[in-house]
Order: structure tokens, then sequence, then C-alpha cells
């Protein structure tokens, strides 16, 4: 009977530590996710629960359809400054994207208001790192507007992109104290090309001081950046064409909207990041001194949605599916529900841990800042 325990309790032990090491395992396209746990997170990890929402990565996951379905895009013009549809704490975001337009997934925001207008203030501290809101809803293709002010601080970076679950990435970003430029780019599942998308746009207005209407126009064929409705660059999907392969590496999958700022003048960054971004962040910098943080200004979003095909009136979500060509996954819409089951607790790593590889703190802070 001794024996018999024995064996139980070494067999329980081996089965809590290849459980364990599931739980928070690292996935990529060659290394996907057990059965187990078969959801890859945006950041690389194995789980379930909120692992399988926004971001989750169809093809490092265990199967094209562990991760759930994708909210559908709907024309929405989002104003950030009512924080009622903003989720602080994106560990609790069940997939219901008819409840919340955004979740906080790290950092903080505060409620603000500069020449006139009413806004959120997005924070990046040096202990608390930088904040990140992404859409509860998909963009596949259509007409993104962010109305915002940049910060204008070396190292420090404003953002307003487009990321697919599968690294599809559209770029508006604002390295720096370069405040009469903005940076557009844009990437294919998450391929680094050799010779960089990245052009610098010029021209602009002080981009800290003033509002400034930031556009992608994102359709099948071309994708159009625009600054206050006036065009700055096209990009067709022909000219994204990779010779060699002959894939267009050219962003086509369902995509959430983000706005961000974050730390790219820092030690860990790479060296040429932190060039980029005009160099190492000064602490000591007055603004940083007297606020106790950077910060970046969004006032608002728009939202006109250009699906390749029209949705039925049932049709609640984008799934992946299989395609003959091995370059992309095709995309379906689909009536199946995009929630999961109550208020999810992280499954694989703590909260705790996950905070730290975020860098971060999620947080919801609501005052009254006046810039």
């Amino acid at each position: 009977m001794k024996q018999i325990y024995l064996f139980s309790s070494a067999l329980a032990f081996l089965t809590s530590a290849v459980l364990a090491a599931q739980q928070g395992a690292t996935c990529n396209s060659t290394n996907p996710c057990s059965s187990q746990y078969p959801c890859c997170s945006e950041y690389g990890f194995c789980g379930d629960g909120y692992y399988c929402l926004g971001g989750c990565n169809s093809l490092a996951s265990n199967t094209l359809n562990s991760c759930n379905p994708s909210p559908i895009c709907e024309n929405a013009n989002y104003t950030l400054s009512d924080t009622s549809r903003i989720l602080s704490n994106y560990t609790y975001f069940n997939g219901n994207a008819s409840e919340y337009d955004w979740v906080v997934e790290q950092g903080s925001i505060i409620n603000t208001t500069s020449n006139g207008e009413a806004a959120i203030a997005v924070l990046l501290t040096e202990t608390g790192g930088g904040t990140l809101l992404s859409s509860t809803r998909y963009v596949h293709y259509g007409q993104i507007t962010a109305r915002l002010q940049t910060g204008r601080w070396a190292g420090v970076v404003t953002a307003f992109i487009t990321m697919s679950s599968i690294k599809d990435e559209i770029d508006w970003e604002f390295p720096g104290n370069q405040t009469t430029t903005g940076q557009t780019n844009y990437f294919w599942q998450g391929v680094i090309p050799t010779q960089t998308a990245g052009v610098t746009e010029t021209g602009l207005t002080d981009t800290y001081a003033n509002w400034h209407d930031f556009t992608i126009d994102w359709q099948p064929d071309s994708l159009t950046f625009l600054v206050d409705g006036n065009v700055t660059r096209i990009i067709t999907a022909v000219e994204a064409t990779n010779n060699a392969t002959g894939v267009a590496q050219f962003p086509t999958t369902p995509s959430r909207i983000q706005l961000s700022i974050w730390p790219a003048g820092i030690s860990t960054e790479p060296q040429g990041t932190v060039q980029w971004a005009g160099g190492m962040i000064n602490w000591n910098d007055p603004d940083y001194v007297s606020a106790g943080h950077f910060y970046a200004l969004f006032q608002s979003v728009s939202v006109q949605c250009n699906d390749p095909t029209t949705p039925s009136a049932s049709d609640t979500s984008y799934m992946y599916g299989a395609n003959s060509s091995l370059d992309t996954p095709s995309i379906a819409f689909s009536n199946a529900s995009t929630m999961i089951n109550g208020a999810p607790a992280l499954i694989g790593m703590s909260t705790g841990t996950m905070s730290m590889w975020l860098g971060v703190s999620v947080a919801l802070a609501l005052g009254g800042l006046v810039l």
C-alpha cells in the first residue's frame, strides 16, 4: 500500500510538473502550444482564458481555432475622455466588445484637458514603464483616425498603430523630441525586412503643442497615411511583394487599434532603437520631475469599416481558417461568441509575473490634470 501511495504521489508530482511547464511555456509558429493550454498570447506564452482573447496568435496556438473568435469591426467614433468604456484591468475582460471599447493592457491613464479639448493622457514612468490601450474590436480594412498630441522627450515614443493577432502591423509613430515629424511603417506577420519600410513624414506643426488627426486608410490593395486629411504616403500591395518569394508582404489580417507611449531610450533596448528614438531618456528632465511622468494625449478615435465582403446581420466575429497558400490563413465571418466564461484569472503566469514581463502595472487613475 505504501508503494502504491508513493507511486501515486510521484505521478501526481510529475503531472503537476508537466502542467506547470506547459503553463507559461513560450510559443511561436514552429513551437505551438499544447492542447492543455492551447492559446498563444500576444506576448508569446501559452495559456487559456484571457490568453485566448485579444492578440491570441492563431499560428502559434495549438490549432487555428484555439483562439476565441475576434469581435467584428463596427463603424464608431470613440470619445476617449469617456472612460466608462475603458476597462482599466485587462485581466477582467471576458471578450464582450459590446461592454467595453478599450482595455488598458499595461500602464496608467488619466483624464486631462489640452487646448480646450477633453482627452486622456497615457503615462510613462521610470518604475512603471509605458502605457498601452487596445481596442476590443478588430478592423479588417477600413479608415482609422486618431486625434492626438505627442510627447516631446528624447527616448520617449508616442504610437498609434494597428496590430493583428499574427503580427500584421501598421504604424504611425513619433519618436523622441522630433515634434515636427512622424514616422509611418508597416510589417507583415512580424517579419523584419532587410530594408525598412519606414518613412519619415516631415513638415508637421508642433505635434506636442497642437492637436493633429492622423489617419491609417487600409484597403485590400493599398495603404494610405494622412495628416489632418492630407495624404502623406501611399503604398500598394503590389509594391510590398517580395520578389524572391512572390509573396505580397502586406498587412491582410484583422487587427486591433493600439494607442501607446513607450520607453525606447532605456538600457534594455537595442542601440539602434535608442538612436532612432533620439537617445536615452533623461529622468531628470524638468517636465518629468514636476509631473512625475511623461505623457501623450489622445482625444478621439474614429473607425470606418471596409470589410472585403459585407457581413450578415448575424455575424459577430472573425475566425481564422486554413488556406491553400501557406503564407496567410483565410479569414471568415462567424456568429460564434467572442466571450469566455466569467472574468478569467491568468493561466500560465501569475498576474505579478505578467506585470513584471510587461514592465508595468495595470492601473486607471481618474483625475483632473490640466496640461
